[in-house]
């Protein structure tokens, strides 16, 4: 089934047009595949951040003091673990997680390897479709015979990824509520494996992926691997999910709020929301990570601070 609307113009047109972001090269770094920079770079993400995060724990800057959520000592007195215990459980599950990934991430084509342009061709008879069946035959032709060819690279460039992406972020979220709220509802499973991450009573940056190997292989590894596998993602389209990802579940441990940073005013779902889960009173709650808060919505597990400040006044009053 061939499009009628592509004329010859309407096809340079989408040879000569390519986002902003695209790049033609074969591997974003020179002698490093795309699927190995897939693997490298979540885990300088996670460091990167994470020493940021920990230089300003480490500062004594006083204009930090009101976004801190717990104060230093309390990180010192209240967690059961050590932070060089910690690094140390990090930097196994990174490499368990590099391994595998390694067996998984393939090395798809990319850049130049791949026809863009025959790819388009081969969408424009379902946008021909879609436009006539909404605006009708006459209208919907019309359009594309002055617009299509922008339509089409809109779609192609845009809205697939951008749609692939929130796939993506809906199933690693999905994945890690229930696999989490599991974690907790289950004795055994708390006990065995998601106590280690609740050592850290209060959380910090680079203690983010401080869990037992079994967790962490189920709960990061598989989820991010589901993710790519079930929205069909490229090599450099999985390469950013799990960046972002990474960069998330960081910040959402940093122990910080602050109004300036974007991974925090991206979603409810922050370093304030997540610290309530780590607290005994918010143990039972707050089980969504790392982007977005809907399924504690939905399924009533959700705890603000509000709720805090009720539940205490009520028992308050009932003394």
């Amino acid at each position: 089934m061939n499009a009628t609307f592509l004329d010859r113009a309407q096809l340079r047109y989408l040879s000569d047009h390519t986002p902003f972001y695209y790049s033609p090269k074969v591997a974003l770094v020179p002698w490093f595949a795309d699927n190995i920079l897939a693997l490298a770079a979540p885990v300088i993400a996670y460091w990167v951040l994470s020493l940021v995060f920990h230089w300003f724990d480490m500062s004594e800057w006083k204009w930090l003091d009101k976004y801190r959520l717990h104060e230093s000592e309390e990180v010192k007195s209240r967690n059961l673990v050590t932070r060089t215990d910690v690094v140390i459980a990090v930097v196994f599950q990174h490499i368990v997680q590099t391994a595998i990934g390694y067996l998984w991430v393939e090395d798809k084509p990319a850049g130049a390897q791949i026809d863009h342009l025959a790819n388009m061709v081969q969408m424009a008879p379902y946008l021909e479709r879609v436009a006539t069946g909404v605006l009708g035959k006459e209208a919907g032709a019309q359009l594309l015979a002055s617009r299509g060819a922008e339509g089409l690279y809109s779609v192609y460039w845009w809205a697939i990824p951008v749609a692939k992406f929130f796939l993506g972020m809906f199933i690693i979220d999905t994945w890690q509520y229930f696999l989490h709220r599991a974690m907790h509802t289950n004795t055994y499973l708390y006990k065995k494996f998601h106590s280690w991450h609740h050592r850290l009573y209060v959380p910090f940056a680079f203690g983010a992926l401080y869990n037992h190997p079994v967790e962490g292989f189920l709960l990061d590894t598989c989820g991010a691997g589901i993710a790519e596998w079930i929205a069909h993602m490229s090599t450099r389209e999985a390469m950013l999910l799990f960046v972002v990802s990474t960069l998330k579940t960081v910040d959402d441990h940093c122990g910080y709020k602050l109004p300036w940073d974007p991974l925090q005013m991206f979603s409810p779902n922050n370093a304030d929301y997540h610290d309530i889960h780590h607290q005994v009173i918010g143990i039972k709650s707050n089980f969504s990570q790392p982007f977005f808060i809907h399924w504690d919505a939905i399924l009533g597990t959700r705890m603000t601070r509000k709720d805090i400040e009720l539940r205490r006044s009520k028992r308050q009053t009932q003394k």
